[in-house]
């Protein structure tokens, strides 16, 4: 019997998240699963709902944030260059995608993970739709149409149910897994998500 996906809920915000789009899908093919990318807004979840700043900017732990993200992009062997970007944000992008999963999922895939290289390893804006366009287009999708459907009611009210949706399932952050209705967060779970595709099991060796 083939086992449901695994929810990997992401924000192109998010270096976490970029991260984790690199590793998710091979962790989840050792374990013959597959995996549904799904969008969701950290300023959303984290700032609005949660009523936090940007985790970045709190005093002790935000340094730390970025040391941690620094050393998993080097455990994993991922390339990742500190922007320095200030005032961006991901929504026309994460509309672009939404737009994109509702015609071909793995087309979708391949364009966040663009995005994310654009972001994240080049060092370059990802806020305007033209951003967008540029990485579609290098994917073979109509820029023209792409663009007018971002700027869509259509697309727009897709994504707020996306995001709606996810914190209903308890997402209040980016990357976040959900397998078999157990939820971890965070690139630091990762290992906890491996073994219970693993053994299906939270008892130890002991028990």
């Amino acid at each position: 019997m083939n086992k449901p996906p695994i929810a990997f809920y992401f924000d192109l915000l998010s270096p976490f998240g970029y991260i984790a789009s690199t590793q998710i899908d091979a962790l989840a093919a050792r374990y013959g699963r597959s995996v549904d990318w799904r969008p969701v807004l950290v300023g959303v979840t984290v700032m609005k709902v949660m009523g936090m700043k940007p985790l970045g900017e709190y005093p002790l732990k935000g340094p730390y944030l970025i040391r941690d993200m620094e050393r998993m992009a080097k455990i994993w062997g991922v390339p990742l260059r500190r922007h320095g970007l200030k005032g961006h944000n991901s929504l026309k992008a994460m509309r672009a995608y939404v737009w994109l999963k509702q015609r071909d999922a793995e087309l979708a895939k391949a364009f966040a993970k663009a995005i994310y290289r654009r972001l994240w390893v080049e060092g370059l804006d990802i806020t305007s739709i033209e951003a967008s366009v540029i990485e579609a287009q290098t994917l073979g999708v109509d820029g023209a149409q792409l663009a007018e459907a971002v700027a869509s009611d259509a697309v727009k009210r897709a994504l707020q149910a996306d995001v709606e949706n996810a914190i209903a399932a308890g997402v209040f952050g980016a990357p976040f897994f959900i397998a078999d209705d157990e939820p971890f967060f965070g690139n630091d779970h990762l290992w906890m998500l491996e073994q219970w595709l693993r053994d299906g099991t939270w008892k130890g060796p002991a028990a």
